[in-house]
């Protein structure tokens, strides 16, 4: 795997350590970044089982997904950085133009030519004592305007030297997820508890109208109707599970949105084709589309307990497999190849690059909770 896309955005990133605000350092997330990558390539390396393989690219894909966050992040704070030194400068345009016109008089002005005051040699004399005077402080001046106008320039040229590398960075994201997905499809390893019937979960899905009702139904997709009975518990994991994918909340349990509609979960803001990974180790009940939420990810962490996610583009994995925590479900949507979407996303800023959505509910004796019961999602602190 070739680690020269996030060196590379490393070395940008520490022209990022702009003093502009107390948040959280691109240049220190892109280096983390880095030793994540070099450490996924390792175990890569390594991998003598399918699942050793699927680990490992998990792990280089959320390493990449974590330094081209640092690079968006940085890239935003050039930006903006440029824009108001450039503001500044603006607003002094008057004094500036005065500043540089002080200084070409006295570049070329000629020695006698300041002799000739009509004071005589006292009122030259006094003049070039106050020229002399000034002087250090109009070139003290002008070196802070140099000064200014310089990192104007280096800020451009990072911004345009960011854009290879950018390039670089989104093929190789690209290649890490179809590595992925290649190797969760070469996955055997992993133990089942019922192998699904197509028909049956065909009749319903044709059958079920909410996803109460197709909830309620789950057993029926069962080859012969049999799961094998599991007695794991998580419960004490409550409260401490990281979300499936990294995001912020856009609605809590129980808001209504723009339409007026309340519904029992969570929806997430995430950033396009970002890595949707299970919280905890879990059956999966279903995989697949379903009524009008696209497609969907149930999984079951204990008897009775169901975390539905839905609204990804590509969904990983069998019905009846049982998966290890952070094992990948799927991909979130949206398109990541273009850098100039990419880029202008970076420029906006507040958020504007977390353009997916993904809809958390979790159903406990087929009625539903709080998902932040379960989850920790940084709201209130």
């Amino acid at each position: 795997m070739n680690l020269r896309p996030l060196a590379c955005l490393a070395a940008l990133a520490v022209f990022w350590t702009l003093p502009l605000a107390a948040e959280s350092d691109p240049a220190a997330a892109a280096r983390a970044a880095v030793a994540q990558l070099e450490q996924a390539t390792l175990q890569l390396q390594e991998a003598e089982t399918a699942r050793d393989r699927v680990k490992a690219l998990s792990e280089t894909l959320k390493a990449y997904e974590t330094g081209l966050g640092a690079m968006r992040e940085g890239l935003r704070r050039v930006a903006r950085h440029e824009a108001q030194m450039l503001a500044r400068l603006d607003a002094r345009r008057d004094e500036v133009a005065d500043l540089l016109g002080i200084l070409q008089t006295i570049e070329t002005s000629a020695p006698p030519v300041l002799m000739l005051h009509p004071s005589g040699p006292l009122g030259a004399a006094r003049s070039a004592m106050m020229v002399a005077e000034v002087t250090p402080d109009l070139y003290a001046r002008a070196e802070n305007l140099r000064a200014e106008l310089d990192e104007i320039q280096t800020l451009r040229l990072l911004q345009q030297s960011a854009a290879d590398t950018l390039q670089e960075g989104l093929g190789a994201v690209q290649r890490a997820r179809t590595a992925l997905s290649k190797a969760i499809a070469d996955r055997t390893d992993l133990p089942r508890r019922f192998t699904e019937d197509p028909v049956r979960t065909a009749v319903l899905i044709s059958s079920s109208e909410t996803l109460e009702g197709f909830a309620s139904g789950l057993a029926e997709i069962a080859e012969g109707g049999e799961i094998a009975p599991v007695t794991a518990d998580v419960s004490a994991l409550r409260g401490g599970l990281d979300l499936p994918v990294e995001g912020l909340v856009l609605r809590g349990y129980g808001e209504k949105d723009a339409a007026g509609i309340a519904r029992p979960g969570l929806l997430i803001a995430a950033r396009p084709r970002a890595l949707v990974s299970s919280p905890t180790a879990a059956t999966i009940r279903y995989r697949g589309p379903l009524l009008d939420l696209g497609n969907v990810m149930i999984l079951e962490p204990q008897p009775e307990t169901l975390f539905i996610l839905s609204g990804l583009a590509e969904v990983f994995g069998d019905a009846g497999q049982v998966i290890p925590a952070g094992t990948p479900v799927g991909l979130m949507g949206g398109d990541t190849s273009q850098f100039g979407a990419f880029l202008s996303r970076a420029g906006e800023g507040g958020g504007t690059d977390r353009t997916e959505t993904l809809y958390i509910e979790v159903r406990m004796d087929n009625s539903p909770v709080d998902p932040e019961t379960w989850f920790r999602t940084g709201k209130g602190g």
